[in-house]
C-alpha cells in the first residue's frame, strides 16, 4: 500500500513541476537559471521516499566561477538525491532520448540543459564544441556524468572523456560531486530508507593538463572520487547501523 502512496504522490507531483515548469520557463526559455531551481524541486521528492539526504559543500561553494561539474551516476534516485547539489546558472549534459519523456523531457529542453547524442560521434563532439563555446562566453557551468550511463551498482564505472576535454580546452576547473550508494537501497514498501550523503569536493585545476593528457585527468578525478565514495559508504552504513540500535532499544 506505501509503495502505491509514494507512487501516485511522486507522479502527481513530477506532472504538476514539469507542467508548471514548462509555463514558467516559456517566458524566458533556456535561460540556465531555471536548471537549479527544478532541480530542487525534484530533490524535495527524497523525504516522501523515506531518504534524508545530507549535503555537503566546501566553504565559498556558492562564489565559484564557471566549472563543469562531474558526479557518479547511479540510477533514477539521482533526481532526488543528486539534483539537490546543482549551483544557480549550471546546466545538465544528458542524452536526446530524454526528449521522449512525457513532461519531463519539454521542461529538460526548455529549462536551458545540453543534450547530447552519443550514438552519433559527430553530433556529440559538436555539442562538447558548443560547451567550450559556452563556458568562455557566458556565466554559465555545466554539470555531467562521465560514466555516460547509469551504474546500477557495478561501482563507478570507467569515465568518458568529454567532460575532462571539454575543462582543458575552456579553462575551467572540474569540480566533482559523489553520491553515496543507493542501489537496492531504496524500498517503496519500506517506511524509512536511510540516509543518503552527497559531497562536492574542491575544484580541480585543468591549467596543468592538455590535450595530451585528458586521460590522464579523468583517472586522476575518478580515483578521487572512488576513494570518497567508499568513505561515504562506510559513514553511511555506520549511521543506519547506530540508527538500527537506537530503534531496536527503544
Amino acid at each position: 500500500m506505501l509503495a502505491v502512496l509514494r507512487t501516485f504522490i511522486v507522479i502527481v507531483y513530477s506532472i504538476f513541476v514539469c507542467v508548471f515548469g514548462c509555463i514558467y520557463c516559456s517566458i524566458s526559455p533556456r535561460n540556465p537559471r531555471h536548471v537549479a531551481i527544478f532541480s530542487r524541486l525534484f530533490g524535495r521528492l527524497a523525504p516522501v521516499f523515506g531518504l534524508k539526504v545530507q549535503l555537503r559543500k566546501p566553504k565559498g561553494a556558492e562564489h565559484y566561477p564557471n566549472a563543469i561539474y562531474i558526479c557518479n551516476h547511479q540510477n533514477n534516485f539521482d533526481m532526488i538525491t543528486a539534483a539537490n547539489m546543482l549551483q544557480p546558472t549550471t546546466v545538465t549534459v544528458g542524452k536526446t532520448s530524454l526528449l521522449w519523456i512525457p513532461f519531463f523531457g519539454l521542461l529538460y529542453w526548455l529549462s536551458g540543459n545540453l543534450l547530447i547524442d552519443r550514438k552519433n560521434s559527430i553530433k556529440a563532439y559538436n555539442t562538447i564544441i558548443d560547451l567550450v563555446s559556452q563556458c568562455k562566453k557566458r556565466k554559465i557551468s555545466f554539470w555531467i556524468f562521465p560514466e555516460g550511463t547509469r551504474s546500477y551498482g557495478r561501482g563507478l564505472l570507467p569515465f568518458k572523456i568529454g567532460a575532462f576535454y571539454a575543462a582543458i580546452e575552456a579553462g575551467v576547473p572540474i569540480i566533482p560531486v559523489v553520491v553515496s550508494n543507493t542501489h537496492q537501497k531504496i524500498k517503496l514498501n519500506r517506511l524509512s530508507n536511510g540516509f543518503s550523503i552527497v559531497e562536492m569536493l574542491t575544484p580541480i585545476d585543468t591549467r596543468q593538463y592538455t590535450n595530451q593528457s585528458v586521460r590522464k585527468l579523468a583517472n586522476y578525478c575518478r580515483d578521487l572520487m572512488l576513494c570518497k565514495l567508499d568513505e561515504l559508504n562506510t559513514e553511511v552504513d555506520i549511521k543506519e547501523d547506530s540508527f538500527r540500535k537506537i530503534r531496536h532499544i527503544d
